[in-house]
């Protein structure tokens, strides 16, 4: 059943995008977001999104986020991957602005002092804008500042704590 709505939806797309001139690859644009850091605290994060030009001011995608981390500073070490997923929304005000919102799930390990642990997935909605450079045809660099407005109790984020990102996009 699952498969029947796939393939209406990809037949929907190709066939409301078939009637301009621009395949729906056109409309499309990729990137995301890696980082690494190495010593008494090692961690790792890859966040590859996907997303789809509605015109020319206005998308929407999707991204997947894993995080690694293993930290040295205490006794056992602790170790801990998280993972997740999100969609957003991007608003070009003009041609290197954006503003941005972003609703993101992340499944997220909890140590407790009594030597216990428990998964649990975080909520976020973040909120800001951005600044994108072109770097070539089809490249550009972004830069972006976020806050999660959610503030769900888990959340490491403080209020109104600014959560800076730079990634490389590219357009096929």
């Amino acid at each position: 059943m699952k498969s029947i709505y796939i393939k209406l939806l990809i037949a929907f797309t190709i066939f409301s995008t078939s009637a301009s001139a621009k395949s729906v690859f056109d409309k499309m644009y990729f990137g995301g977001n890696a980082g690494a850091s190495f010593g008494t605290v090692t961690q790792y994060s890859i966040q590859p999104y996907a997303a789809y030009k509605f015109t020319p001011q206005f998308s929407v995608g999707a991204k997947y986020i894993y995080n690694y981390l293993k930290d040295k500073r205490s006794t056992p070490s602790y170790e801990t991957s998280n993972y997740g997923g999100s969609v957003f929304t991007r608003y070009r005000l003009f041609r290197p602005l954006y503003v941005h919102a972003e609703y993101q799930v992340l499944n997220t390990e909890l140590h407790y002092t009594d030597g216990s642990e428990k998964r649990i997935w975080v909520p976020f909605f973040f909120v800001g804008g951005g600044y994108s450079h072109k770097l070539g045809k089809n490249a550009w660099l972004n830069m972006q500042i976020l806050f999660d407005v959610m503030q769900d109790e888990d959340s490491p984020y403080g209020e109104w704590e600014p959560i800076f990102s730079i990634g490389i996009g590219f357009g096929f």
